[in-house]
């Protein structure tokens, strides 16, 4: 899908922002980017459970679907990190949409990915995405490799494996990508939507010719996720050099309950006192099981 960076971005190009005490170049645009993504089928009902009332699973015939991306952001105004989305493709409304369509018409039935996990290498990254933009970030130890057999990263916290992603390379990366992607996060006791708009070139394997593998460790961060009961994967994508441009508008929404929560969510208390450090952690380093079934 062709989607234009709005003209407001343009305008503001070349100037500069102070948010949060977190300095921006205007527009805050990532470039000279690596980026993959893997596409597991999950079950439907059990990742509602994950999900926010007015968040549905987008479903893909039966099933929903697993959203892994990693991007190795090179060149931004916050410097070098890696992030490590862990998300289930979503629509926001009233009601559930019907079966694929959100995947054809996707800003009619307001679709996007519910992120579930967000861990990125540095603290910066946690200060500005969290505090401004509501998104789950945390730090955590991180890494990007690629080679000729495959494409990976791992996540660590705690001397333990979260989860390990890899893909099998494309043969080739010559389909152009132009469009815009909403991210749909919880923060503060609100449901916050932002998008990104991305311009990139990116090799697509589908179905038995996407090979990758998921692995969720025993870290307890992500235990709850095995109970999705995650498929192969039915889609890998590799973007050699992506120019991501993240909009400054953001849109937000109350959550509601049946009943008042007893425990106040995690609020802007957990980002004002955060540095501006673009170190990064350690890297990854916990062991990641072989594999036993004989798939990729």
């Amino acid at each position: 899908m062709f989607e234009k960076i709005p003209e407001r971005i343009k305008d503001y190009a070349g100037r500069f922002s102070l948010v949060d005490g977190v300095p921006f170049k205007l527009p805050v645009a990532a470039t000279n980017s690596p980026a993959l993504m893997a596409i597991f089928p999950i079950d439907a009902e059990k990742a509602r459970a994950f999900l926010p009332k007015g968040i549905h699973p987008l479903r893909l015939w039966r099933k929903a679907l697993l959203i892994v991306t990693v991007i190795d952001y090179r060149e931004t105004p916050i410097g070098k990190y890696v992030e490590y989305s862990i998300a289930i493709a979503c629509t926001h409304g009233r009601k559930p949409a019907p079966r694929l369509l959100p995947a054809l018409f996707m800003d009619f039935f307001k679709a996007g990915q519910y992120v579930v996990d967000l861990p990125v290498s540095s603290e910066i990254s946690v200060k500005g995405g969290k505090g401004i933009w509501g998104m789950p970030k945390h730090q955590g130890h991180l890494n990007f490799n690629i080679s000729e057999e495959r494409i990976s990263s791992q996540y660590d916290l705690d001397g333990k494996l979260v989860a390990y992603v890899e893909i099998e390379p494309p043969k080739k990366t010559c389909i152009p990508v132009r469009t815009k992607a909403a991210n749909y996060c919880s923060f503060r006791g609100m449901l916050m939507k932002s998008d990104i708009f991305l311009d990139a070139r990116c090799g697509v394997r589908l179905f038995r010719n996407a090979k990758a593998r998921f692995v969720i460790g025993d870290h307890p961060r992500l235990q709850a996720m095995k109970e999705l009961e995650i498929g192969d994967a039915i889609a890998t994508v590799f973007l050699p050099s992506i120019t991501g441009t993240l909009d400054d508008h953001v849109e937000s929404w109350f959550l509601d309950f049946d009943q008042l929560p007893e425990k106040a969510p995690e609020g802007m208390e957990s980002v004002v006192d955060l540095s501006l450090s673009e170190d990064w952690l350690s890297p990854p380093s916990a062991p990641i099981p072989p594999r036993t079934d004989g798939r990729y």
